[in-house]
């Protein structure tokens, strides 16, 4: 068994690269005001000796994938390095020669192992959770991917099919592995079934831009304290004007109801004004409570009052994602079927792996949020599985600036049913994307609300810019 085009690992290096926020990112209740990049290269050869050279880049995003509530940040962002290095030296271990996915599926055991080792090591008072193993080594994952593209003279997501995979998707969507009941996936569903079948040939032309409204972020000029200097928008008014945004991503408190309600009524109210002015009378929402609501109680009385408020926010909204609680498992009572059948409830921080899928449909949940941070193969899997069910699909960001924002860009274009993309370095971590501008200026430069995802069509993960 086993393909021409199947390739061996032959080099890995890695770095860190560190850049400061332009203003500070109050995620989860917890300002941020730097991120740190973990960048790997790598080479690898085919079964006829062809080489290929390989990048992958994701920022380590220890508040989102190991929160303070957890452990320390100082401990968590050590953690994360640790397992950075040392799975970048168990890759150079790796010997197996066959296609990504085979690659990906051989490894994760063997990084997951890594985490416990660490945690151990460290003593950490939580293990480093499963979410955070696939931040961290999702540069090694996207490297993969990239190198087998350019080794074969083939865009990436051209290499899905049973030409390239020695295997149909029931070997890697398998019930079993996931360790739950067969009877929530019928052994048969993925038969004869592969990935080129969820995927477009080509990307999509341009996505409409989901633009982060923070919690910290002023939405008019009396909201500012301390202005920054550098050029760019400050109010919401000015990024709308800025980048013709059609698509707005709201943060929310979780915790106390009347603010969150204000705050999008007052949102929408200030968008309004603003869209009027440009003659524009169709734009969305996406509220992302990042699981602090307490329960489905929380969001469904936040819905009702949004309903009942001033303006059209209520309509506008296309989807919320993980209300509540990460921990599925250990929260079963909260189920979304009562939210899902008003607007379409989607899977975030839960989703880690085929059994997490399982269980979030099961417990209501009823859209899939696909991040490049959670490894390329891990992505297109869940964006296959979520097709089949028939899922509400969303791309979401990691304030990935440079490469990470080109790999999460590169899924939003290619699985079909993503209809926008959220992309939010540019506010927050400007200076990380200045060296990827001029060649890329389509995916880095909003116009229109959306960004030229089109030219992701070069050989590897479709950027081919030296690294």
């Amino acid at each position: 068994m086993g393909k021409g085009t199947d390739i061996r690992i032959r080099e890995v290096s890695f770095d860190f690269e560190q850049h400061q926020y332009r203003t500070p990112l109050k995620f989860g209740g917890v300002p941020t005001d730097h991120c740190i990049l973990f960048n790997v290269r790598m080479v690898v050869e085919t079964r006829d000796q062809k080489i290929g050279h390989g990048f992958g880049s994701m920022p380590l995003g220890n508040v989102w994938a190991f929160p303070p509530r957890y452990v320390p940040f100082e401990q968590s962002l050590s953690a994360m390095k640790q397992l950075a290095e040392q799975s970048v030296a168990k890759t150079r271990e790796h010997h197996l020669i066959a296609h990504p996915l085979d690659h990906s599926e051989i490894l994760e055991p063997v990084f997951t192992e890594l985490s416990k080792q660490i945690s151990d090591q460290m003593g950490l008072s939580l293990p480093i959770p499963k979410l955070c193993t696939a931040v961290t080594t999702s540069p090694i994952d996207a490297a993969i991917h990239d190198a087998f593209g350019r080794a074969n003279g083939i865009n990436s997501y051209n290499g899905l099919s049973s030409v390239f995979v020695n295997y149909d998707l029931s070997h890697y969507l398998n019930t079993q592995k996931a360790g739950v009941a067969s009877e929530q996936l019928h052994p048969d569903r993925f038969q004869g079934k592969y990935l080129d079948q969820y995927l477009s040939n080509s990307p999509k032309n341009y996505m409409p831009l989901y633009h982060l409204i923070g919690a910290l972020d002023p939405l008019t000029s009396d909201d500012i304290t301390d202005p920054i200097d550098d050029g760019l928008p400050l109010t919401l008014p000015e990024w709308i004007e800025a980048d013709g945004l059609t698509h707005l991503k709201v943060k929310l408190n979780g915790q106390d109801l009347d603010w969150d309600v204000n705050r999008l009524l007052s949102i929408e109210q200030v968008v309004s004004e603003t869209q009027s002015k440009r003659g524009v009378t169709s734009w969305y929402y996406s509220a992302d409570f990042n699981e602090t609501c307490a329960d489905v109680e929380y969001l469904l009385e936040f819905l009702q009052k949004i309903q009942e408020g001033k303006g059209l926010a209520f309509e506008r909204l296309a989807y919320i994602e993980q209300p509540t609680d990460r921990d599925l498992k250990s929260h079963p009572e909260n189920k979304m079927h009562r939210a899902s059948a008003i607007k379409p409830v989607v899977i975030d921080e839960s989703l880690t792996d085929l059994e997490t899928f399982l269980l979030a449909r099961e417990q209501g949940y009823s859209g899939v949020a696909l991040k490049a941070c959670k490894g390329q193969s891990q992505a297109l899997l869940m964006g296959a599985v979520a097709q089949d069910y028939n899922m509400f699909l969303a791309v979401q960001d990691l304030t990935c600036p440079g490469a990470s924002f080109l790999h999460s860009a590169g899924i939003a274009a290619r699985v079909k049913g993503v209809t926008a993309i959220e992309g939010n370095s540019r506010q927050f971590c400007p200076a990380a994307n200045s060296e990827w501008v001029d060649q890329y200026p389509s995916i880095f430069h909003v116009t229109n609300g959306t960004v030229g995802t089109h030219i992701l069509t070069e050989n590897g993960l479709g950027h081919n810019r030296e690294t």
